[in-house]
């Protein structure tokens, strides 16, 4: 068990059989209030948690369903792409879920934008939102646990966050207030829809001239990409037209396509970002980008030069 602050981490389950689940182990995060379950990989040719080399970092929100595809995207690379870096992935979940779904309730509060103190509350998702404390939570509580307790001999490179849909508009939200947070974002499928689109009115600080912007980090690189039948729907042999037109009319208030594309043209010139690419998955749907989002994620992540932060016990 580890303590930090008021966090107490306790393992779950640390080890698996080699031909299972090599190089993975699960951890709850609790401050008696809040609570987590923490999934984390390690390269499977290190022989422990305390070899001594250099890796980059992939944190994964939505981890219950999307950590395991996570790793297995960063391990089904590596023997085809010989000059991966190592790297660590860390998927945020939950311990209570959504019956019959790999989704919890706490994502509504986590991923929630807040809103300004004249604005109307939002009517969905109907919880006060976390997500302040939840990046508050990731800086200065679960970065230092991985780095400094989980990985002690290890030298920490870049990091990126993975958000996709809800999660995505909060790593959309953490772009425009916190820059500094990750090395890259990669942002799936946002649903910048909430609230009547809310975050667009929020996108001021990423519009600062490079004058008034601060040099202390390096900029970040953003990733944004939806599907092209997330708004262009097409019907599938096995559904009956009313099947289709339900299925239409559940997701067509998303508007992916031209809330994704606006969001790129906000932003690409954006002097406090280094890079800002857009993809379109044509013959994706919502679920579908969630997934591919990862593993094309990682080659853009990759695509940079390794940079050695300073640690975090340092600082």
């Amino acid at each position: 068990m580890s303590v930090l602050g008021n966090w107490t981490f306790t393992p779950l389950i640390t080890e698996f059989p080699s031909t299972v689940l090599p190089n993975l182990g699960f951890w709850n995060a609790s401050n008696g209030t809040w609570e987590y379950q923490i999934e984390v990989s390690w390269p499977l040719n290190w022989t422990s948690r305390a070899d001594n080399a250099i890796v980059e970092t992939l944190y994964v929100l939505d981890g219950n369903a999307q950590g395991n595809t996570a790793m297995q995207a960063v391990r089904n690379r590596r023997p085809v792409e010989f000059g991966q870096p190592d790297t660590i992935v860390v998927s945020l979940g939950y311990p209570d879920l959504i019956p019959d779904s790999p989704y919890s309730d706490g994502r509504y509060h986590d991923y929630q934008v807040p809103v300004c103190a004249t604005c109307p509350a939002p009517e969905l998702p109907g919880v006060p939102s976390n997500s302040e404390n939840f990046i508050a939570w990731i800086e200065k509580v679960l970065k230092p646990w991985v780095q400094n307790d989980l990985f002690p001999n290890t030298e920490f490179s870049r990091d990126a966050l993975h958000g996709h849909s809800f999660a995505g508009l909060f790593a959309t939200y953490a772009l425009i207030t916190r820059p500094d947070l990750f090395d890259t974002f990669l942002i799936a499928s946002p649903a910048l829809y909430w609230n009547e689109n809310y975050i667009f009115s929020q996108l001021g600080p990423l519009k600062e001239p490079a004058s008034a912007i601060s040099t202390n980090f390096t900029k970040p690189a953003v990733a944004l990409s939806y599907g092209g039948r997330e708004q262009n729907f097409v019907k599938r042999r096995v559904e009956t037209q009313e099947e289709f037109e339900f299925r239409r009319s559940f997701l067509a208030f998303s508007n992916m396509t031209t809330n994704v594309n606006m969001l790129y043209d906000e932003i690409k010139n954006s002097a406090k970002l280094r890079d800002v690419v857009l993809h379109e998955y044509p013959f994706s749907d919502h679920a579908a980008v969630g997934i591919v989002s990862i593993s094309d994620g990682l080659d853009y992540f990759y695509d940079w030069a390794p940079r050695i932060a300073t640690p975090l016990s340092s600082l």
